[in-house]
């Protein structure tokens, strides 16, 4: 049985990416065979010649949302907001800081025209909130929000993190966090993998601000798994069983993606269009019923998002993978490199 701490490993920090490069498909691949362990170093733009044409790659389109705001309160003290997602009453949850002082009735305003007000506290650092300025929630984003880049980028967003901080294909509004396997991709690369003919389903999977939560109990059973919302639309689960019903490969762009993919799949590995939310947590032993091929960058030590790597690629095999890449140079984490696992 694993624990948390069989998920631990030391990085050095310099190789913690605090800048993305400036060709996304220049990132480094690293290939792991998951049926003997044999690794070898590419490009992320080789990806097309991993990729058969028979083959379907599924995507992640949330888009990230600039979600985080630094405002005052009412004593004109410093505060900070972090939105994590909307409700059907029109309110937003969202974690605040400094948590103690962000009470129901308060209010933090940004500049002279947007406010929000503290509605309801919830449990695990939530709050409920609504906006009730001038400016609705996505005007307040618009002029106020910022990139809500992860914790272990030490430095501020700047102008170009809008762009980078996002997939090139991304649609749909609802993330603060990016679907980062997805960020190596460019238009030029889809477009060489669909001349190909691979075809390309797109789910959704809008991603809060639990991915960069490490596990903090030892018994894997024991971890509450964070929430999210997906929707699987019918094209794109008609797409991913047409193609692998003829013998073709389901390629998951993300762990974001394999969550979304295992929660609807049926017990054949069909996948069923739906929406809702998931709590799937995917660690050793676990079989999967759907994905064939996964492409995911490097996560951090005792993070779900390791735990469900091991899980389709082998504990040693994935361990060894990391090793191997500190001892290379890859740079790891969001802006970092990526990693397919055959």
């Amino acid at each position: 049985m694993f624990r948390s701490s069989d998920f631990d490993y030391t990085l050095p920090p310099e190789q913690i990416a605090q800048h993305p490069l400036p060709d996304r498909a220049a990132s480094r691949l690293l290939v792991l065979e998951r049926s003997n362990g044999a690794i070898r170093h590419a490009q992320f733009r080789d990806l097309v010649d991993l990729v058969a044409p028979q083959d379907v790659l599924v995507l992640n389109v949330s888009r990230v949302i600039p979600a985080r705001l630094h405002g005052r309160r009412e004593t004109g003290a410093a505060a900070e907001l972090l939105l994590v997602r909307s409700l059907p009453d029109g309110t937003w949850l969202a974690l605040g800081h400094p948590g103690g002082k962000l009470k129901p009735g308060r209010t933090v305003r940004f500049g002279d025209d947007s406010a929000v007000e503290i509605v309801e506290m919830l449990g695990g650092g939530l709050r409920r909130v609504k906006f009730v300025g001038a400016r609705d929630a996505a005007a307040t984003l618009a002029k106020y929000g910022e990139v809500p880049l992860p914790p272990y980028i030490r430095r501020r967003p700047r102008p170009e993190d809008r762009d980078r901080y996002q997939t090139v294909y991304a649609a749909h509004d609802g993330s603060v966090a990016a679907p980062t396997a997805g960020l190596h991709f460019t238009p030029q690369l889809m477009e060489r993998l669909r001349a190909k003919g691979t075809a390309v389903a797109a789910v959704d999977l809008h991603i809060g601000p639990g991915t960069f939560k490490p596990v903090e109990v030892d018994d894997l059973a024991d971890h509450v798994m964070h929430a999210e919302a997906y929707a699987v639309s019918e094209d794109a689960a008609a797409t991913v069983n047409q193609r692998r019903k003829a013998g073709g490969r389901l390629w998951a762009v993300g762990t974001t993606v394999v969550r979304t993919l295992e929660t609807c799949a049926a017990a054949d590995g069909s996948i069923r269009p739906g929406a809702g939310e998931t709590r799937a947590f995917i660690y050793p032993p676990y079989t999967f019923r759907a994905v064939d091929r996964l492409l995911t960058n490097f996560h951090l030590p005792r993070s779900t998002l390791l735990m469900l790597v091991c899980a389709f690629g082998g504990y040693e095999h994935v361990m060894r993978a990391y090793r191997e890449a500190i001892s290379e140079g890859y740079r790891f984490y969001s802006y970092g490199d990526a990693m397919a696992v055959l």
